[in-house]
């Protein structure tokens, strides 16, 4: 595999000297808007790109991403033929590339049918044609075919108990790929024996294509006992189809399968890239930036607890002459679903960090996902700050309830930036004065 690390590049200039930030909300958002401008297809695509085969071009994808993708390709190519499904609301005008939007998170008959027709278009090519897959995250849900007769019924089922569970996404995925005739490498087998390429976005921890969209063009090593323990260890009933299908065995492609011999898969785009970028812009504005990790996982309150304490413990080392402390992370955080709101791991990590920094003077913060969707809210995230819990006093209710969107709502703090056409997975940025 290879992967494309070079970021959009910012102009650079000497950074200022600052010891105050007049407007932290607003430099929160541009350095999310950053972030979210270096994963756009449309600026990061064509580097990855090869020039057109000759002979026939097949371009297929799955993501929120994809559609845009699709565009970019045929900004370089021409029009194209192919099928790309992508989320409601995230299509792009593509001169011959078909765009087919169906349901996300949760699975739909458009998924399943779009699906089909796409494993028809690879039908009978042979080893002269040219497959093009463009696959980021979101494509878990929007390919959807399932294996042994489990219905759409069946899977929606699963895929919610999956989302209330608090599984991290490389959990889900490995119980998915037990489950799908698409996803752990068995689109690309579809196709075979025509050579494919496959361009990811990565919205993963580790930047695994394994586990971006659930790995439709990646061999899988587990099998349908690894995802019965997961769904034990996550205390997930199935429903009784899908645990009768695991236990005779699921649906496993091994890695070295040779139908996946002639498969290259490129991660262009991912989360390193955008925080870098991000980074860059904030050293430019003179402020000092700590960088924890792009791969973070764990529960969205813990994490925020965790980096409330830090925040706390470098903003008690800055004198009057230092310049303010930016920490940023990415990965992505999960929710354990307990009350009646409709979660959302940077809405619930921006609440939970509110309550634990109990309005402290000089600091503010962002958590925003990159692909503007928030668990099942149209909502990217939310921005905090000082007066955050005196604007809101149910803070400590609404993050009981995992109804951090609501409170955010309610107080006018929410990120809505409407569909980003990328994803890169969550960017969250806590800006630190001295005071």
């Amino acid at each position: 595999m290879r992967k494309f690390a070079d970021a959009i590049p910012t102009p650079s200039r000497k950074p200022n000297i600052v010891t105050h930030i007049s407007d932290p909300a607003a430099l929160l958002r541009r350095l999310f808007d950053r972030a979210v401008a270096v994963a756009d297809p449309m600026q990061s695509l064509a580097a990855a790109l090869p020039p057109r085969p000759e002979g026939r071009v097949v371009v297929i994808g799955a993501g929120k991403a994809s559609a845009r993708m699709a565009e970019a390709v045929e900004a370089e190519w021409g029009p194209c033929e192919g099928l790309v499904i992508t989320r409601y609301g995230y299509a792009r005008a593509c001169k011959g590339i078909e765009i087919v939007e169906a349901a996300h998170p949760v699975p739909d008959a458009a998924g399943v049918e779009a699906t089909k027709r796409m494993l028809a278009l690879l039908e009978g090519l042979g080893e002269n044609d040219f497959v093009l897959a463009l696959i980021s995250g979101g494509g878990s849900a929007l390919l959807i075919a399932p294996s042994g007769g489990i219905t759409l019924e069946e899977k929606r089922a699963l895929t919610d108990a999956l989302l209330a569970s608090g599984a991290p996404i490389g959990a889900m995925n490995s119980i998915r790929k037990q489950l799908s005739d698409v996803k752990g490498g068995k689109l690309a087998a579809a196709a075979y024996p025509a050579r494919m390429l496959a361009l990811m976005i990565s919205d993963v921890p580790g930047d695994n294509p394994a586990e971006i969209a659930s790995g439709p063009t990646v061999g899988d090593p587990g099998d349908a006992a690894g995802a019965l323990a997961l769904l034990e260890r996550f205390n997930v009933t199935p429903p009784e189809a899908i645990g009768a299908y695991l236990k005779a065995g699921g649906a496993p492609l091994a890695p070295g399968d040779k139908r996946l011999s002639r498969v290259e898969n490129v991660i262009y785009a991912a989360p390193s890239q955008s925080l870098a970028a991000a980074a860059k812009m904030a050293r430019a504005e003179g402020i000092s930036v700590h960088i924890i990790g792009d791969a973070l996982e764990g529960e969205a309150r813990d994490v925020a607890a965790a980096q409330a304490r830090e925040a706390l413990e470098l903003q008690a080392t800055l004198h009057s002459s230092d310049a303010p402390i930016l920490l940023m992370s990415g990965g992505e955080l999960t929710v354990t679903h307990r009350g009646t709101g409709i979660g959302g791991p940077n809405a619930e990590f921006a609440l939970a960090l509110a309550l634990a920094l109990k309005g402290a003077p000089g600091i503010h913060a962002i958590a925003c996902d990159t692909d503007g969707v928030d668990g099942a809210a149209e909502v990217a995230g939310a921005i905090i700050g000082p007066d955050t819990l005196r604007l809101g006093p149910d803070a400590a209710d609404a993050l009981d309830k995992n109804d951090a969107h609501s409170f955010f709502a309610r107080i006018g703090a929410q990120v809505v930036p409407g569909p980003t056409l990328t994803n890169v997975n969550d960017f969250r940025a806590i800006l630190i004065e001295r005071v």
